[in-house]
């Protein structure tokens, strides 16, 4: 797959761990695509895909509005990304954001990866919390999660956890004083989004037990 300039439009996509279909999906507006990292910008109100689950039915992908001004730091072969988020009327820096994830992959539209539960919130001043430890643990005990790759999200998150105490990599940077070249516009998912065929993660087996996940 090609390299996408700076400006353009990606997809990305979460591909479900029970049956590999598109599930939530963002169009980005790509900021950097090379070999040490890919950056997307999804703005405030974005209108992407998310799930939705009506009371007694089926869970959907609907249209959703994006809630915060997000650049999204995705690293060629590694399974977490870094996302930066501001917030207010003066483009205030609230927070980076450790989504432990797929290594993604490219698509003829942009990347494909999924979450893997766990977070870690960074404070501005580098103070951080778990999120969503317990979904995490709930997965790895329900068996959604094998634990070979249970110990392997761990241990990602442990690498994560000493260059947020060096203040290194990405949290020792200028991210936070990013803003998009003048002119930019919230992008638009492709026609395509829902039709392009997945990217398989190659350690998909090893990783979940599909029958198992919801």
């Amino acid at each position: 797959m090609g390299r996408f300039e700076p400006g353009s439009v990606a997809a990305l996509r979460y591909i479900t761990r029970a049956d590999s279909t598109v599930g939530m999906t963002w169009p980005a507006r790509v900021v950097r695509d090379d070999d040490e990292l890919v950056a997307l910008w999804i703005p405030e109100g974005t209108e992407y895909r998310a799930w939705h689950r009506p009371p007694g039915e089926a869970r959907r992908l609907v249209p959703a509005r994006w809630r915060r001004e997000t650049l999204r730091l995705m690293f060629p072969g590694r399974a977490h990304s870094i996302w930066c988020s501001w917030e207010g009327p003066g483009r205030r820096f609230r927070m980076y954001y450790v989504n432990f994830e797929e290594p993604f992959r490219r698509t003829p539209i942009g990347f494909d990866t999924n979450d893997h539960a766990l977070d870690i919130v960074v404070w501005p001043d580098l103070r951080w919390e778990w999120k969503d430890l317990e979904e995490f643990d709930a997965l790895v005990d329900q068996g959604v999660f094998t634990a070979p790759f249970a110990a392997s999200v761990r241990a990602e998150a442990l690498a994560v956890l000493e260059l947020i105490a060096s203040g290194s990599g990405v949290f020792g940077g200028d991210w936070p004083d990013w803003h998009p070249p003048p002119g930019w516009t919230a992008p638009e998912l492709p026609d395509t989004w829902a039709t392009i065929a997945p990217a398989p993660w190659p350690l998909r087996e090893w990783a979940y037990r599909p029958h198992l996940a919801r």
